[in-house]
């Protein structure tokens, strides 16, 4: 059995950006083993979803011998050798690069971000172009993720922790991100709770992970209907969680990534500069909003198309237990 090793220190939403071109990888390749170097307890969820058959951690490898001409490489001789190999690090450091390729003759070096006006995870999906012939389907793998039963079933369980009781129809919200420029203003998701709980019945479920701890409190602080919080979840929890969804509104983050990626009904709140990095599931909707303050129309617009989403879902849930 061969071998095919990415190499991707990235954040959440970067790797699950990657996916289609993964997909593509083990398409091309069904006998070999896909390998994937990562932060541990994403290259974890990576195989917990079945996207990958094994994970490295990135920071072990010792990939810093290959920026120094000099330095020995034989640690990672072993892992490199006859392996067809991806590096989403390092393509810009000429050193690197011919290091890799002298341990590696089937390799590829590119950067994460793409030079022309291409999203981001169809620029990662091009870049495999010398090692994946046919690459000019550039549509395939773009279906969302079918989770393994254990993880739904863990995903209920902590919604019940959290206070849902498994009947109301359930929106998760995700009022965080990486950054404040990429992050909707908290009144706006103020409003649309309240929306949600007075015109749809629903309760509301927020996602509060260590970057999310001041938006959810303002969040909080604003609101006068009941607010229920996954708070710190593992990431395979979090999966199961947002599958159980009705409707998924986040801003620009792994989060959000997560939700179209497993099939929740998403609506992505984006800045008009990121929107290369728009999720690539086809049913994921994306709203371009102003981080700078809140605009009425956008209040306006992410509560229509929330709503919209909503009914679909209910509509073919509905129509499911009706043919059942």
């Amino acid at each position: 059995m061969g071998r095919t090793l990415v190499l991707h220190p990235g954040a959440l939403g970067d790797l699950l950006l990657s996916i289609p071109a993964l997909r593509a990888l083990r398409a091309s390749a069904p006998g070999d083993e896909l390998v994937l170097a990562a932060q541990g307890r994403i290259g974890a969820l990576l195989v917990s979803l079945r996207i990958v058959d094994r994970a490295l951690d990135f920071d072990a490898l010792g990939l810093d011998t290959l920026f120094t001409a000099s330095a020995p490489a034989d640690p990672l001789r072993g892992l490199l050798t006859g392996s067809r190999v991806v590096s989403w690090f390092g393509s810009r450091d000429a050193h690197f690069v011919d290091r890799l390729r002298s341990l590696a003759q089937e390799s590829v070096a590119a950067p994460t971000i793409p030079a022309e006006s291409l999203t981001v995870w169809r620029h990662l999906l091009v870049t495999l172009a010398p090692l994946v012939a046919g690459m000019a389907d550039d549509e395939a793998g773009r279906e969302p993720i079918a989770l393994r039963e254990h993880i739904v079933d863990t995903g209920r369980r902590a919604l019940a922790d959290a206070g849902w009781d498994g009947a109301r129809p359930l929106v998760v919200l995700h009022p965080g991100a990486g950054g404040i420029a990429k992050r909707w203003p908290v009144e706006g998701f103020a409003r649309l709770a309240e929306w949600i709980v007075g015109a749809l019945g629903a309760d509301v479920v927020v996602h509060e992970g260590p970057a999310d701890r001041d938006a959810v409190a303002l969040l909080r602080d604003r609101l006068r209907v009941p607010l229920h919080a996954l708070v710190d979840p593992s990431l395979e929890s979090l999966a199961g969680a947002i599958h159980h969804a009705t409707l998924f509104v986040g801003n620009d983050s792994g989060v959000t990534h997560l939700a179209a990626a497993v099939g929740a009904p998403t609506l992505a709140l984006f800045v008009a500069a990121n929107l290369a990095w728009r999720p690539w599931v086809h049913d994921a909707r994306v709203r371009v909003v102003s981080a700078d303050a809140l605009v009425p129309t956008d209040v306006d617009a992410v509560i229509a198309e929330a709503g919209d989403l909503f009914g679909s879902r209910a509509q073919r849930v509905s129509g499911t237990r009706g043919s059942s």
